[in-house]
């Protein structure tokens, strides 16, 4: 693949930027820069490096909505979400910034006398970042902010099918002022980042995508010791007690499994609703699901996103027709909208009733597909509980969860219950903050243990170094003496 053509999911017909491959001697002189530009931007104080950063938040921010333009015809999500979009990287960098002074180490006290250990963290190397088309602009931002502000040099692999927003953010830092290396943007498809990752320049990974992508990555990082950060898949559950307030529910349900069409690895992808309120939120669900898209005149709601390619809308309904054929009863959806014949590719908002175990109560659709798994109200509520806990927990990833009740102990208990990175009370499963006390990240074969957005993410971008300092003027033997 010489060349990448990206278009605008929601009009196949517009083609929204072209890009060329990168080649290996191009890719090797961007390793080169990266690691010449390392020594210097790595002795630059941290707070110089914030300059940088405070300096492209001003031009995202005089740009945004020029830049949420893009972002929109890029991947096709709603104007809406794209401004957010834009927006979190203002934010990202705003509180990046703000860690500039706040790198800190540890004193602590020595068993010797007139002895003094302190440990502080330093900068690793060049980094390189993989990162997927549904977060294209703001993803980067959550890996490079850090990483820059922590000393480290960076090459951007932004996924083929959405490289522009990517392409835009490097470009981006370097009107701001980046030394040159410091940032640099790959184009391609994966070989392009895996002969990245194979390069003894590259010291860190970051990767956002697929398990299947994540786990080949991270097998080659491990060849050489590299620090490697993995945030990938999600099945998503959602519990509905017989006391949450429907209305909310449903509010939250729809963002959940519908917002981006269902294209976040965050998104909503089962309820499992106590049965006495199923029929009810149900019902509303399939009647607000239909607003998203009129199928007289092919033409999709202004918050209702395409699928990103063909390719993806066959696996969605290839998915849910197994889905029916494996015994689910189909509530609404199920069907393709729009192959790209018409317009672009749209699938059709999906609600499924479903027993769990069935495959696709277990695996990552990607897709706005909601599997609605119920459970017999005949048992107390803490029971009904764990059943759901249960369900909600039997999968193999660990990313993002949320639970509905105004039972304020069942919903301490399931809080601390879930396993995942991600937990909401009363609220949808995607939505997650950046910085502060928040960090992304997930539990299980969503990732291996890495966080990003929050302050956890110098975990990722530093390491550290532990200083003794001896002024007794003499041997002295640790244990020993």
């Amino acid at each position: 693949m010489d060349k990448i053509v990206n278009y605008n999911p929601a009009n196949i017909s517009e083609i929204v930027s072209e890009h060329k491959t990168s080649s290996e001697e191009e890719l090797d002189l961007m390793l080169q820069k990266s690691t010449v530009a390392f020594a210097s931007w790595s002795r630059m104080p941290a707070p110089k490096r914030g300059e940088y950063l405070m300096r492209a938040r001003d031009i995202y921010a005089e740009r945004k909505e020029e830049l949420a333009q893009i972002l929109h015809k890029e991947n096709g999500k709603p104007i809406e979400e794209a401004r957010g979009e834009i927006q979190e990287i203002i934010d990202v960098f705003d509180f990046f910034n703000g860690q500039a002074r706040a790198i800190y180490g540890l004193t602590g006290q020595s068993e010797m006398a007139n002895k003094a250990i302190m440990t502080i963290r330093q900068p690793i190397g060049p980094a390189v970042f993989i990162t997927a088309w549904n977060f294209p602009a703001a993803v980067p931002s959550w890996k490079a902010a850090p990483a820059l502000i922590a000393g480290n040099t960076f090459i951007l692999k932004p996924s083929e099918l959405a490289p522009l927003s990517g392409q835009l953010f490097v470009d981006i830092l370097n009107e701001a002022g980046l030394p040159d290396g410091v940032a640099q943007v790959a184009t391609g498809a994966g070989e392009v980042g895996e002969y990245l990752v194979r390069s003894n320049h590259t010291k860190i990974v970051s990767v956002t995508g697929s398990v299947p992508v994540g786990r080949h990555v991270a097998t080659i990082a491990a060849e050489g010791f590299k620090k490697c950060a993995l945030e990938l898949g999600g099945k998503n559950s959602t519990i509905v007690l017989a006391d949450a307030n429907l209305d909310l529910v449903v509010d939250g349900v729809l963002w959940g499994a519908y917002g981006t069409g269902g294209q976040r690895c965050t998104s909503t992808s089962r309820l499992i609703i106590d049965k006495t309120v199923s029929d009810e939120v149900v019902t509303r669900l399939k009647t607000e699901a239909a607003r998203f898209y009129d199928e007289a005149a092919k033409q999709a709601a202004a918050n209702y996103a395409p699928i990103i390619s063909k390719k993806q809308l066959e696996k969605i309904d290839a998915m849910v027709q197994e889905a029916i054929a494996e015994g689910a009863e189909l509530v609404c959806g199920g069907k393709v909208l729009d192959d790209g014949s018409d317009k672009g590719y749209y699938y059709a908002p999906t609600i499924l009733k479903c027993k769990d175990g069935i495959k696709i109560t277990k695996q990552e659709v990607f897709g706005p597909v909601l599997a609605v798994i119920e459970l017999d109200p005949q048992q107390d509520p803490e029971s009904l509980l764990d059943q759901a806990l249960y369900i909600a927990n039997d999968v193999e990833y660990g990313l993002s969860n949320s639970i509905y009740t105004k039972d304020v102990n069942l919903g301490m208990k399931a809080v601390h219950s879930f396993e995942s990175g991600l937990v909401y009370l009363n609220a949808p499963t995607i939505g997650a903050e950046c910085g502060g006390a928040s960090m992304f990240g997930g539990w299980k074969h969503t990732g291996n243990g890495s966080r990003e957005s929050g302050i956890a993410a110098f975990e990722t971008y530093t390491q550290y170094k532990t200083i003794a300092i001896d002024y007794s003027n003499k041997l002295q033997r640790a244990q020993i003496d």
